[in-house]
């Protein structure tokens, strides 16, 4: 049986979930590069490693804009990277809105990590998952 048109096949709650998750792994890799440059702009490295924290955030966040891009193009395994960040992401804003006062950002990012989430365990996201596996209910 032919495979339907990608654009017909992916609901859009997958690419809504997709392009949140994007954004959230751009803005993950921009950090990295901004945290190199303040190290090659010779800002003081002593607390803690500038090099090594881009290191960090390219990495993950390098692979959670890899999942976004997936979820974006149909692409299933995107998913499982997807939940994951957002579940990582959740403790995140709950900081950023008390111990951090820093309201703005924790609603903000609550708010894409909250709309990701339910984008990722939507109904449609749930039946395009499990007609993979031959389930269509």
């Amino acid at each position: 049986m032919p495979k339907p048109p990608l654009s017909q096949s992916t609901p859009a709650t997958v690419r809504s979930a997709g392009a949140l998750v994007s954004l959230e792994g751009a803005v993950a890799v921009g950090v990295a590069v901004v945290l190199v440059v303040r190290g090659l702009l010779g800002h003081d490295q002593s607390v803690s490693s500038g090099y090594g924290t881009a290191a960090w955030f390219a990495i993950l966040g390098g692979a959670v804009l890899a999942a976004g891009v997936a979820l974006i193009f149909g692409r299933r395994w995107g998913r499982a990277i997807a939940i994951v960040a957002q579940l990582l992401l959740l403790p995140v804003a709950w900081s950023l809105l008390t111990d951090s006062h820093q309201p703005v950002f924790g609603v903000l990012l609550g708010v894409v990590v909250i709309g990701a989430l339910g984008c990722l365990f939507s109904s449609p996201t749930s039946k395009w998952m499990a007609a993979e596996y031959g389930q269509n209910e």
